[in-house]
């Protein structure tokens, strides 16, 4: 196994424990939710902590949903055109990615800067912790990207999305 395999394998394995943690702790805290009102007692922090599971699952899946293709992958007409086009397009399509996913990320840290000044109302949390799931979500897709771009250029893999075992 070659060492980019290695450090797409160990990427690939955070971000899943990661989405899974994250909806490990939405399941909890939904089930405390749904027990807290038949039994005539809610707490308020669940609805937050949801929320922000949430957000978390999502930055850490964006960048997976990518690299299996279901995130967007309009490959209707792609797909059939001939020759080099369909690779072609898909290398652009990933360096596209990669590059809006790289420029937007030291606005997304600005966005997480501004949270150090505010806390969430019933967690208490610091809102940076949670703006930096936006922050997150944009690095995993730039890596994901990057690495199918550099995937494609070298000849190791065609551009198209990485299926699992289970799909």
């Amino acid at each position: 196994m070659r060492i980019a395999d290695t450090v797409i394998h160990i990427l690939t394995r955070l971000a899943q424990w990661g989405a899974g943690l994250a909806f490990a702790v939405l399941i909890v805290s939904v089930l405390i939710q749904v027990t807290g009102r038949l039994t005539g007692f809610a707490p308020v922090w669940t609805e937050e902590l949801t929320r922000y599971a949430l957000l978390y699952s999502v930055a850490f899946g964006a960048g997976l949903a990518f690299r299996s293709g279901d995130l967007v992958n309009v490959d209707v007409v792609c797909e059939y055109l001939p020759g080099r086009m369909p690779w072609l397009l898909r290398l652009l399509s990933a360096i596209a990615t990669c590059a809006m996913a790289v420029y937007l990320l030291s606005h997304a840290w600005k966005y997480v800067s501004i949270g150090k000044m505010q806390t969430s109302p019933a967690l208490g949390v610091r809102m940076d912790y949670i703006h930096f799931t936006v922050w997150l979500m944009l690095a995993l897709l730039a890596v994901f990207a990057g690495l199918r771009v550099l995937g494609m250029l070298t000849g190791t893999e065609d551009g198209k999305p990485v299926k699992t075992e289970e799909d």
